[in-house]
């Protein structure tokens, strides 16, 4: 069975490209950047055939509209998702013919209520469980998004799903899960993005577990934090995505029409490097350096339904819309034309935030200036500048009156990205003077400063 992985490292996801016998191939929970899929089943020689959705996905917008679009696949999904586009609804126990591949379908609910797992079986070779969020390396995916009086309920069905749905399958079959270690779906996930179910058995702790009121405890509050847009992109999911060709891409816009749109309710994301925005940058702007983390943390920031405009001075702004696309941001309106250098050449206003190095930052800490921290709660547990503040960069716009006003806030996370966001939002909220740790935690480490 020939099985080409696509990692989405921001995302913590995973989906696959299946050859199926002659020319044909199918798809496994693939997400809206369609044409890495078209790209390399064309390599093959391939066309695909089919798409199969393991559940309705809360951390991306899905692709099997896309590819239905531009290949004529038929999609596949769990039957009780309720669809609201054309599909073949699968339900647990069915059995297809795909290719010369056999694709059978297992309740496994737990992740997502109308969860199903796949079993692909070819002529040759151990079969392959493609198990979406059900099994994961390592661990599980949560089971706390649906909503919070379903949590216990699913959690259960989880276990049972662990327990029982996947035990007539043989050690050697390979396990390719969606969920993976980066992912905030995932739970206890280990680095590795396949396995075997042998070796999950070995190895997994969820699979360990005995006692279904011992693991709903256990597995409940391992749960990391919840990104905000994870609650609407179940239901974009179920109505259907517009396809992307019908969706315009931002036009370039000289520094007086930006300005305007800016004025008008537009929000200006800054996807430059930390550096580059702390130099010099729009009032108000968000900073989200564009890497693997910029569309987790533009979904959790930023409304929904929000025009955007992009500062992005170099950055490849089809990356950009890809990544904002693939969260379900769709009203882009429109780059800054010729970057900073053009803002400022139009005497337009300007912002600045202070980076310092470890020992700038300890001067400014016994200065009076209070540190902030805005990592995850697991970072923070395991070690942290002495005496800072901790508020997560998820809950910082919806905290920020715990924040002492009046005197200096040095932000830091792990290298600077979070913390270059934390910053904007601060300064957005009028706080001053604000500062950035350079290299963050990392680097006040390095310089052996005094931790907690």
């Amino acid at each position: 069975m020939d099985v080409v992985p696509f990692v989405h490292e921001g995302l913590g996801n995973s989906s696959y490209l299946l050859g199926c016998g002659g020319d044909r191939a199918l798809l496994v929970d693939p997400d809206r950047s369609i044409g890495r899929y078209l790209e390399a089943a064309g390599s093959r020689g391939w066309t695909i055939i089919a798409t199969f959705e393991t559940h309705l996905h809360a951390d991306f917008v899905t692709g099997c509209l896309e590819a239905h679009h531009a290949t004529g696949a038929t999609i596949y999904l769990p039957d009780a998702a309720k669809a609201a586009f054309p599909h073949r609804g699968v339900l647990a126990g069915d059995r297809l013919e795909v290719g010369d591949l056999e694709v059978e379908a297992i309740a496994s609910p737990g992740h997502a209520p109308e969860h199903l797992s796949y079993v692909v079986r070819g002529p040759d070779g151990p079969p392959a469980l493609f198990s979406g969020g059900a099994l994961i390396v390592g661990g599980a995916a949560r089971t706390d998004l649906i909503d919070p009086g379903s949590t216990e309920r699913l959690t259960r069905a989880e276990f049972h799903t662990l327990r029982d749905s996947f035990s007539d399958l043989l050690d050697e079959t390979l396990l390719f899960p969606t969920h993976g270690g980066g992912s905030f779906c995932s739970v206890t996930s280990g680095g590795d993005r396949t396995s075997t179910l042998g070796a999950e058995r070995r190895t997994n702790p969820v699979l360990a577990a005995e006692d279904e009121d011992g693991f709903v405890r256990s597995f409940i509050a391992s749960f990391p934090a919840a990104p905000t847009y994870f609650f609407r992109m179940r239901e974009v999911n179920r109505s259907g995505p517009p396809l992307r060709e019908t969706i315009a891409g931002p036009a370039p816009l000289a520094p007086d029409a930006f300005d305007r749109a800016r004025a008008d309710g537009a929000r200006v994301i800054d996807v430059r490097a930390v550096a580059e925005y702390s130099e010099v940058h729009v009032p108000g702007s968000l900073s989200n350096p564009l890497r693997d983390a910029y569309a987790t943390w533009l979904g959790w920031l930023v409304a929904p339904e929000t025009p955007l405009l992009f500062v992005h001075d170099g950055v490849a702004v089809d990356r950009v819309i890809d990544e904002s696309l693939l969260v379900g941001f769709e009203r882009f309106a429109g780059f800054l034309d010729g970057g900073m250098q053009a803002w400022v050449s139009a005497s337009k206003p300007v912002e600045r935030v202070r980076l310092v190095d470890a020992r700038g930052a300890m001067d400014v800490l016994d200065d009076g200036a209070v540190a902030l921290d805005v990592r995850e709660p697991d970072e923070y547990a395991r070690s942290h500048v002495d005496g800072a503040v901790h508020v997560p960069l998820g809950e910082l716009e919806g905290r920020l009156g715990e924040l002492p006003r009046g005197g200096a806030l040095l932000v830091y996370c792990g290298h600077g990205e979070r913390a270059s966001t934390g910053a904007s939002i601060l300064e957005r909220a009028g706080f001053e003077p604000v500062l950035n740790l350079r290299g963050g935690f990392g680097a006040w480490r390095k310089a052996g400063l005094r931790v907690s």
